[in-house]
């Protein structure tokens, strides 16, 4: 029986994680080498959405590079050593930190040909970045194909290439028209699509420009193919040691209920969202501090403040916040997951949005617990830490944890960026692990606003970087009849079900509220995330849920 493209891509899918997990246990693997190859020839069978035309043999995918260059460290590209690392005391050293401007994690040039990149979120992120780097390594063959002959010799495009690189090294002037035509050659692309490509790397704060990185990756592609100097991929012991074991949501988690215990909210009602660091506080404060009285005011204020600050509204905001029972508690641990307490008590006003007051009794009065998005996996770590009782000095101390609010990012696939998905359940994909769930969030809840919202399950997916049309057509259009895919929804209704079912470290009926706003349409050519961030097509949805989320966890 002949298997469908969903299938085939299913299990390619399972044979890339099959195969990472094996490399990561030894510790090191050379990317064109054989086992690298078995990442490279199932990365080609799934072709995922966001790598474009990675199944090209002479065409570089352009959008996807500059996606992963913006998710990578600056300069990865001419560095022929890539070590994973946990956090090993580079932080104290005297190397430059380097952050990617889209996936924030600590990355250092050790020296020319070395870069290490600090692994701090888990499975996910290990495995995040292995996709990318297959990706950048299949691009390089490509490169160094378009840019020799059948002998090996390279050709004149690229030696002119590597003048204009070694110009833009210097700070000479170039003829950027004839640099365009020469790379244009080099990528298989026409002449305007590689002008805009070059204009979209240029406006880039992380990456080098295009001309640098093509040359790069092509110049470490020519180099092992013609003088044997390998490229490698390796896993620290320390990573290898420490990964699975949360370490690092283990410290992020003790120090919010330590903080908690200082202040005294340990034993108070809480409220749990996950969700970015500015929707929450603007959209209490924003009411608070300057009087807004619905959710149309408090949007308007939410786009003022996106474009450019001009009356310090923000300002203002975070000031009265700060005087109003508003702790911030920038992340230390290394999860890169900041947080925020919010002690309702505190609070000046009586109501913490338009219409819906708080307990008169300041001892009934909730906190907040505000944690930035989770990445994959992550989610599990930390919340199942966030949610274990608190021990201080031989005692144990559950928290009355009311109620957690899930407000994520995620990929539609019926319907448009900006839209709203409401899960009925959580289907963790490539398992049989299933969760259903009541929602207190309805459909019902985000009519009438001007976004399209869509219910059902949710598919929670190993990556978003390693999805298909094919597969995701057949969760959409089979008999899960699935609104959308992110990469967290799963683990963290894995933690709450250990919490409040098995473990009894939290109450039964902790009320569960998730909402996802749509990042992109992967089945739509020109809407993956590929395609830029939403931008101001974000905001509405982002405060429109939060305000929801307050809403229900106060009326």
């Amino acid at each position: 029986m002949k298997r469908t493209r969903a299938q085939e891509s299913r299990a390619a899918i399972e044979r890339l994680y099959i195969t990472m997990r094996h490399l990561f246990m030894r510790g090191s693997y050379k990317p064109m080498g054989v086992s690298g190859e078995s990442l490279v020839s199932s990365l080609l069978v799934l072709s995922p959405e966001i790598y474009g035309l990675v199944v090209d043999e002479e065409k570089i995918e352009l959008d996807g590079l500059l996606y992963v260059m913006e998710r990578l460290p600056r300069g990865i590209e001419e560095c022929r050593y890539v070590r994973l690392i946990s956090r090993e005391g580079y932080e104290n050293s005297d190397f430059p930190t380097l952050v990617p401007a889209k996936r924030r994690r600590n990355c250092y040039r050790v020296d020319h040909d070395q870069m290490y990149v600090e692994m701090t979120r888990g499975k996910s992120d290990i495995y995040d970045i292995l996709t990318h780097l297959t990706f950048l390594y299949i691009e390089s063959e490509k490169i160094r194909a378009n840019s020799t002959d059948h002998k090996g010799r390279i050709n004149l495009n690229w030696q002119m290439l590597e003048k204009i690189v070694e110009k833009e090294r210097n700070g000479e002037d170039f003829d950027k028209e004839a640099a365009c035509s020469y790379l244009s050659h080099i990528t298989g692309r026409t002449f305007d699509e590689t002008h805009v490509a070059v204009s979209k790397f240029g406006q880039s704060s992380n990456s080098n420009s295009l001309f640098s990185i093509i040359y790069h990756l092509g110049k470490l592609s020519i180099d092992e193919f013609a003088e044997e100097k390998d490229r490698e991929i390796s896993f620290s012991a320390t990573l290898r040691e420490r990964v699975g074991h949360h370490v690092y949501g283990e410290l992020w988690a003790n120090r919010i209920k330590k903080v908690l215990d200082e202040k005294g909210l340990l034993e108070r009602p809480i409220h749990i969202i996950s969700a970015n660091l500015h929707s929450v506080v603007n959209t209490i404060f924003g009411h608070q501090a300057l009087g807004l009285k619905n959710y149309d005011e408090i949007e308007k204020v939410a786009m003022d403040i996106s474009v450019g600050d001009k009356k310090n509204k923000g300002r203002e905001i975070q000031a009265f916040a700060n005087a109003n029972g508003f702790i911030d508690l920038p992340d230390l641990s290394g999860t890169n997951i900041g947080a925020q307490l919010i002690d309702t008590a505190q609070m000046s006003k009586d109501t913490v949005i338009p219409g819906v007051s708080l307990p008169k009794d300041p001892k009934a009065r909730p906190v907040i617990v505000v944690m930035d998005y989770a990445f994959g996996e992550q989610a599990y770590e930390c919340f199942d830490e966030l949610l274990k009782p608190y021990e201080k000095d031989g005692k144990v101390i559950p928290l009355d944890v009311v109620s957690a609010s899930i407000m994520g990012k995620a990929g539609i696939l019926e319907g448009n960026k900006g839209d709203i998905m409401i899960p009925s359940s959580h289907v963790f994909e490539g398992t049989a692990d299933n969760y259903p769930l009541k929602n207190e969030f309805k459909k019902s809840d985000f009519e009438g606003f001007g976004l399209g919202v869509y219910d059902g399950p949710m598919i929670t997916v190993l990556g978003t970087s390693l999805q298909n049309k094919d597969v995701l057509r057949y969760f959409m259009e089979s008999s899960w009849k699935a609104c959308g895919l992110e990469m967290e929804g799963a683990h963290y209704q894995k933690a709450i079900q250990s919490a409040s079912k098995i473990r009894n470290s939290i109450r039964k009926n902790v009320k569960v509220l998730y909402a996802y706003y749509a990042s992109d349409n992967p089945l739509e050519t020109g809407s993956t995330l590929a395609s830029g961030a939403l931008g101001m097509e974000g905001v509405r949805p982002t405060y429109l849920i939060t305000y929801k989320i307050l809403e229900k966890i106060f009326s």
